[in-house]
């Protein structure tokens, strides 16, 4: 198991001791990402007249909104991916259907030169016969 690793951070003005299993730069992209939340909510002149509590709720709200819309979309991008997968089997499906109808289609048209060969060797025969006869 990865080390756990321990960072200081500043968020919104103080300094936090940020704990994990991710890497460092993980850690202190969470901590730019709430002051870049923060900085967001604060650019609101709303946002600015009210109490701690409800500052921190709205805050909290404007985070969960930004997950679900990223769970959304990766929900999205998920059934596209499984619909480019069977779209993707369904060719290759298509694919192995053709060749082997192509490969059937060749052996046919090997068959029908055979033939071919075969006739026209029984016409120069007839020819050379008829040649004889007369």
């Amino acid at each position: 198991m990865a080390d756990k690793n321990d960072i200081p951070v500043v968020i919104n003005g103080r300094i936090y001791n940020l704990s994990g299993y991710e890497n460092t730069d993980y850690l202190q992209e969470v901590a730019n990402y709430m002051n870049s939340k923060i900085a967001e909510c604060k650019a609101s002149d709303g946002f600015r007249r009210l109490n701690a509590e409800y500052q921190n709720i709205l805050l909290a709200i404007n985070i969960a909104d930004d997950y679900f819309k990223v769970k959304n979309e990766t929900g999205k991008l998920s059934a596209q991916d499984d619909e480019k997968e069977k779209q993707i089997y369904d060719l290759r499906h298509e694919v192995i259907e053709t060749q082997i109808k192509y490969e059937s289609a060749m052996r046919l048209v090997e068959e029908y030169k055979e033939q071919v060969n075969a006739l026209q060797r029984k016409i120069i025969q007839l020819e050379a016969e008829k040649t004889r006869q007369e």
